[in-house]
Order: C-alpha cells, then structure tokens, then sequence
C-alpha cells in the first residue's frame, strides 16, 4: 500500500530590516583608516532569526567581521510604528524577497 504525503504548506517570506556592525577582518573591503563598519541590510526570511542566520553567512563569505546584528522588522512592523518608508527602500526590500539575497543597502564606515 502506498502512502501520500500531504505537501507541507508553504511558509511565509518576508523581508526584514537588520543593522548589522562589523569590526575589522583582513581581506574586508574597508578603507585602510576604517575601524569597522554599519551595515543597513534587507534579507528574507520566514522570521527574523532565519533572516540574521542568513545575513551574518553571507557577510562572513565576505570576509567580514560580525559583531553585532539588530533587526527592525518586517515592513508592516515598521509601518506598525510609523516609520516612514521610500519607495526606494521598499523596492529594495521588495528586491531581496525576489531574489532571495541579502542587500546591502547602506554602509557607515567607523573611524577613530
């Protein structure tokens, strides 16, 4: 007798804003003055754990130090708390949903 398996329900993507900080690591793409780094990142998930997961492997692919991950939220998160969204911003998170990537939106270099 041969047994169906019913298909698992789909989960849920969504993009999720995260600050990630970086500190110094040969071989980062740093300027050579830099002591680190923030880094504005958008990266799909079904929640926010699997979004940092994903971001902290790709930025270590990269040869970057990871210190410290904050995340913001989904989009309806943060439109929950009235923060105010670009269009330019919302495409990017939009972005890295259909591509299934992390987008580095924005980096802030560190400087003593």
């Amino acid at each position: 007798m041969t047994e169906t398996k019913t298909p698992k329900p789909k989960r849920v993507h969504h993009a999720f804003t995260l600050l990630v900080e970086v500190g110094r690591k040969t071989g980062d793409g740093l300027p050579d003055d830099a002591t680190g780094a923030a880094l504005m990142c958008y990266a799909g998930g079904v929640d926010e754990d699997e979004a940092v997961r994903e971001t902290v492997n790709v930025l270590k692919q990269a040869d970057m130090n990871v210190l410290e991950v904050s995340g913001y939220g989904t989009l309806e998160e943060r439109l929950a708390e009235g923060h105010d969204i670009a269009d330019d911003e919302r495409a990017l998170m939009r972005r890295a949903l259909d591509d299934n990537a992390v987008i580095v939106a924005q980096t802030t270099v560190f400087r003593d």
